[in-house]
């Protein structure tokens, strides 16, 4: 049974021409599939006279209803995090739709059938990673208990952990799926977030993939400025992945590279050569505004969750500047702009510049609740 048919919407759709039209398509769409059909991010879309939570959430949702329909797979760039950071917004949002995890499982099912050397290949480990991180975050913030399906998950994450504490990673999309440290903080988050699966994850083997993840979080120096946020970050969910005076200086970091706008920029966050292999770096250093990068909404947003993940206030100037400027700087789709660092054709990185920037709203109590007759 194809659950991922009839995932969200009522949708219909010849999938072989779907399939066949698929190249074409994602240069008209940014996401399409049936009745949605989403135009491509770009630098020229006007911006909104005013912030519409409303858009910002149906652009997520349609987003992700999308690729779930079209793709089947927990990307790096949208299901992925959709699926680790919407059910955490139940409680402005409600909960998300039960079809996501009926694919979150459905997924799972096929990803355990893999032959083990299938699973270890290319991008599959990142896909299982965020997979078990989604799961683990939906029974954390929507069921409130721990379900076989993560514990399965999370199982077959740790078959495919390298002798070194960490996964392979492909160098495909920075900042996802771009280096294997970047991967195990989203895989610190899943095991800091299924509920009481620490507790119980008692036997040998767990206990020592589980060190191995610390020791190597912990060993290995990232790469760059936006790894040393997903470290903070992840640090939330699983403690002690970094020391208090180090988070402290990852604070004092993210605070220095505020842009006099109020907003941050993603390519301040890294030299070009350090992005995965270094093969984009010829590419960004022709960019115009190489060395002084506008704001965008993926960092302006990242910012502002990790600050507040690292308990700086609401109140703190730097906060209060990165949420004006995004009331300030929302297109008018519903979407905040941030451009690709890998291509000029879909800029799939705008997901994430979008939702980050919802979750930021939210942390910051910036955003009333948007469940029925609390509008």
């Amino acid at each position: 049974m194809h659950i991922r048919i009839l995932l969200f919407v009522a949708v219909s759709l010849l999938g072989c021409e779907l399939h066949a039209q698929q190249e074409r398509d994602y240069r008209v769409h940014q996401y399409h599939f049936g009745v949605i059909s989403i135009p491509p991010a770009s630098a020229d879309e006007p911006v909104a006279e005013n912030l519409s939570f409303d858009r910002a959430i149906a652009y997520v949702e349609d987003g992700a209803k999308a690729w779930v329909n079209d793709r089947g797979c927990v990307s790096c760039h949208t299901t992925g995090w959709y699926g680790i950071l919407r059910p955490q917004l139940s409680g402005s949002l409600g909960q998300p739709d039960p079809t996501f995890r009926s694919f979150l499982e459905e997924r799972l099912r096929e990803t355990l059938a893999w032959d083990p050397e299938e699973q270890k290949s290319g991008a599959n480990p990142a896909e299982i990673v965020h997979l078990a991180t989604s799961l683990a975050s939906w029974d954390a913030y929507v069921d409130q208990r721990l379900s076989p399906q993560t514990e399965q998950a999370l199982q077959l994450m740790f078959s495919l952990q390298r002798d070194d504490g960490a996964w392979h990673s492909l160098d495909t999309w920075p900042p996802f799926e771009s280096d294997a440290f970047q991967l195990a903080t989203v895989a610190a988050m899943g095991v800091g977030m299924a509920p009481g699966w620490l507790e119980q994850a008692t036997s040998p083997e767990l206990q020592k993939h589980i060190s191995s993840l610390r020791e190597y979080l912990g060993r290995v120096a990232p790469p760059h400025d936006y790894a040393r946020v997903a470290l903070a970050w992840a640090d939330q969910y699983f403690p002690g992945v970094i020391d208090s005076e180090s988070k402290q200086d990852v604070v004092r970091m993210i605070l220095d590279h505020q842009r006099p706008d109020g907003g941050w920029s993603i390519r301040s966050f890294s030299e070009p050569e350090k992005w995965g292999r270094g093969n984009r770096a010829e590419r960004l250093h022709a960019e115009t505004y190489f060395g002084d990068p506008p704001s965008d909404g993926h960092q302006t947003g990242l910012a502002v969750v990790a600050l507040s993940s690292a308990g700086v206030p609401p109140t703190h100037p730097a906060v209060k500047r990165g949420v004006e400027w995004l009331r300030a700087n929302q297109r008018q789709s519903g979407r905040w702009w941030t451009k690709s660092l890998n291509t000029d054709t879909w800029h799939f990185i705008t997901y994430t510049g979008t939702l980050y920037p919802v979750m930021a709203l939210a942390v910051t109590g910036s955003v009333p609740s948007l469940l029925p007759g609390q509008r």
